[in-house]
């Protein structure tokens, strides 16, 4: 079952943490959080799985930044989150992706005990003005059944900022085997 918005109200502090919250950002069923004004891209057109592949920071300055189709960008949410006992989902704003802006490619699935920064994935379908402090996302939750453990990977939790990907990781610890 998802949470509805009076329920993620009731449990915030303690299975939700959102911080900095903020009441109007509740939802029916959501509760909306926004870009941070930094972005980052890869240096490199052709990507590696195999390793770590250079990055650049980019801001967002108050006049807005506009971003070019076909590429890739990887932002944050300025609200950080703490979720035990659910699990957090991670969509777009229906109004955002109306202008063909999308949050996140795949990446929308949470996991239970997930603590950081939400990476967004960016991408468009034509040239687009964004600004920082938007709400372009929503975040959701779902009850868990059954016995479960909390997401306690290095990778990703408790990150300070914009994630890029940690897949080389993987085939370095594949090493070992």
């Amino acid at each position: 079952m998802i949470l509805s918005g009076k329920e993620i109200e009731k449990r915030m502090g303690t299975d939700i943490i959102i911080d900095p919250y903020d009441k109007s950002c509740i939802n029916p069923n959501s509760y909306n959080l926004s870009l941070h004004d930094e972005l980052m891209v890869y240096q490199d057109h052709v990507l590696d799985m195999k390793r770590a592949n250079p990055i650049e920071a980019i801001s967002i300055p108050p006049e807005g930044l506009l971003l070019d189709t076909n590429k890739l960008y990887l932002g944050r949410t300025r609200e950080f989150t703490e979720t035990q006992n659910l699990v957090p989902m991670l969509e777009g704003r229906s109004s955002v992706g109306r202008l063909g802006l999308f949050i996140h490619v795949t990446a929308g699935f949470g996991d239970v005990g997930f603590k950081g920064y939400w990476t967004l994935e960016i991408f468009c379908v034509q040239p687009i003005r964004i600004y920082a402090g938007v709400e372009v996302c929503q975040v959701y939750y779902h009850t868990i059944e059954g016995e479960h453990e909390n997401y306690t990977s290095g990778k990703y939790q408790n990150n300070s900022g914009i994630q890029p990907s940690l897949l080389y990781r993987d085939f370095e610890d594949k090493r070992d085997i």
